[in-house]
């Protein structure tokens, strides 16, 4: 574990390639390092906060992701032009491709990362599989794009139903397809061409034997340019649906100490065969007792705060740390888990609807907290949640000294968590900690698909049975602004036609337009915007109109647009 007391970083700027929670994650390890950040927005994050907090910000024109944040030329212009020494990718958009870790070298700037020739490496996932079985980890049968359309059939009828088609290239999730038949396999593989194609410009595609209910496990590994790897332990990421995690903990209460020894032994052997340097995740599907390889991660993991929940490592730092010539001392071990943490991701999804995307405006927030509670998120009350980008808008972490005490904990939080506006996962999330199978920790990468109507179900019947949550925050939020608006009116009034103010308990007076543009000032005064003190905001909302003031307080506020009623 990096000494912070110790360390120097000789990056004195660093570009964050990203946006949202994660940008907030990087650049706050990079202030508590001492180091200047630089930040990217494009014109669809505009009003985003994360940008607000690093000490320069560029806006790189356009709204969509290829026109923005996967654009090389655009952010290492931003990254010349600011005098930045190193870049720092995140997660998705730029951080595994191989041609901008080249592109960054060959600008002098260094990418906080893997050697973009390790990510060529690792970029291939049906090449990457040869190369690990060769080396003696197991693997799953599988059969490359090379084949004619007869091979593959004869080679996939050897192998035997159920297969998974997926894309060479790329992740996520994105173009994967179950095939339990002959007659499906056609369909499948115009799928995985076209999704490949057009998100990761390759089409090349390998189908896998498929297995139905596998867990999913991953283990965090750091590695230093001299080939010293460690392991941070393990990450149970089998609640997923489409193949896109939705609850991540560690450790797994799948393995025993001899299996996880065994995986941790596996991933550090796998990071050694593709040379890997900086932190990044082995994954592995476990089943029957066998653990079979899947891929390299070679960036930060969406899921890496549970990873630091229990060995209380700051993975980002310990990045920069490794980028910046750091090594792993002979002394360090691979560190086990302390206590048990677990993680969901909110995602604005409407599960009642087949968890269509559900972008729109926050009209109301509140973050749960208390002893083991993390949250990291760029949203507020007044954001407007963007439609060209990932649905992620928070991950919501506990720890515990057990997992009893982690569900318990997590359990507790989100029945806290309130975001008004749009649908999230959150009603999903409280159905599957009250679950059976859940709370046993017996599931499996099906969980969801196999639970889903029970768990909407769940949720109807939590719905009904405890007061609406939106209710709760409205009722605060009614209080609050009615007490707001009746001290501003009760001052004018008094200065102009002496109209008493708002009567206790009356609704008629306080529209909800009034009720929002209310909370649009609140949020603008709190967050002092242009540097206007609050004292100095609230000295003049007594003299002149209260409206006049809201609105003008508002347009001040760079940070947050004025509020849109939700219709």
């Amino acid at each position: 574990m990096m000494n912070e007391s110790a360390f120097r970083p000789s990056f004195k700027k660093v570009l964050v390639a990203n946006r949202g929670e994660i940008a907030i994650r990087i650049i706050r390890a990079c202030q508590e390092l001492g180091i200047r950040t630089v930040a990217i927005y494009s014109d669809a994050d505009k009003n985003s906060f994360y940008y607000r907090i690093a000490d320069e910000a560029h806006n790189i024109k356009g709204s969509s992701a290829r026109q923005t944040y996967l654009n090389i030329e655009k952010v290492l212009d931003v990254a010349r032009k600011t005098g930045c020494a190193a870049v720092h990718p995140g997660y998705g958009f730029l951080s595994e491709n191989p041609d901008f870790a080249s592109a960054c070298n060959e600008a002098g700037i260094k990418f906080i990362g893997p050697s973009s020739a390790c990510m060529r490496k690792i970029a291939d996932k049906a090449h990457i599989k040869k190369t690990m079985q060769v080396n003696g980890i197991p693997v799953l049968p599988s059969i490359e794009s090379e084949a004619d359309s007869d091979r593959l059939r004869i080679l996939t009828k050897e192998m035997g139903f159920p297969l998974i088609v997926k894309p060479s290239f790329g992740g996520g999730g994105k173009g994967m397809r179950i095939v339990r038949s002959g007659e499906e396999l056609e369909d499948a593989l115009r799928y995985a061409r076209a999704i490949g194609k057009s998100a990761f410009r390759n089409e090349a595609f390998y189908i896998e034997k498929y297995l139905e209910k596998p867990r999913h496990v991953e283990v965090q590994i750091l590695a230093d340019s001299d080939g010293k790897i460690i392991a941070l332990g393990e990450r149970e990421c089998s609640i997923q649906r489409s193949h896109q995690k939705l609850i991540e903990e560690s450790p797994s209460p799948a393995l025993t100490p001899e299996k996880r020894n065994e995986v941790i032994e596996l991933a550090k052997k796998a990071a050694a065969v593709v040379e890997y340097e900086n932190a990044g995740t082995i994954e592995f599907l476990y089943y029957d007792g066998r653990f079979y390889f899947l891929e390299v991660n070679g960036r930060i993991q969406v899921e890496h705060s549970v990873t630091e929940l229990v060995t209380g490592m700051d993975l980002v730092k310990e990045q920069i740390r490794i980028a910046c010539g750091g090594k792993i001392e002979e002394s360090m071990q691979d560190i086990p888990a302390d206590g048990w943490a677990i993680q969901c991701r909110i995602n604005a999804e409407d599960p009642y609807n087949q968890f269509a995307p559900s972008p729109g405006t926050i009209t109301g927030y509140r973050a749960p907290g208390g002893m083991g509670v993390r949250v990291d998120t760029g949203i507020f009350m007044g954001y407007t949640i963007p439609t060209q980008y990932d649905s992620l808008v928070s991950k919501l972490s506990v720890w515990g000294r057990d997992r009893t005490e982690a569900v318990s904990r997590m359990r507790r939080v989100l029945s806290e968590y309130v975001i008004l506006g749009i649908r999230t996962l959150l009603p999903l999330h409280r159905a599957i900690f009250r679950e059976k199978n859940f709370l046993n920790g017996d599931y499996t990468t099906n969980y969801v698909e196999e639970h889903l109507e029970d768990l909407l179900e769940s949720m109807k019947q939590i719905e009904k049975s405890e007061k609406s949550h939106d209710e709760l925050l409205a009722e605060v939020f009614t209080s609050v602004c009615r007490l707001v608006l009746n001290e501003n009116h009760a001052r004018n009034s008094k200065a102009t036609s002496g109209v008493a103010p708002f009567p206790e308990g009356s609704h008629a007076e306080v529209s909800e337009e009034e009720t929002i543009a209310v909370i649009a000032a609140a949020i603008a005064v709190a967050m002092e915007s242009e540097g206007t003190p609050i004292r100095s905001l609230a000295q003049r909302s007594a003299t002149v109109n209260t409206w006049a003031t809201i609105g003008r307080i508002a347009q001040m506020n760079q940070r947050l647009p004025c509020l849109q009623r939700q219709r």
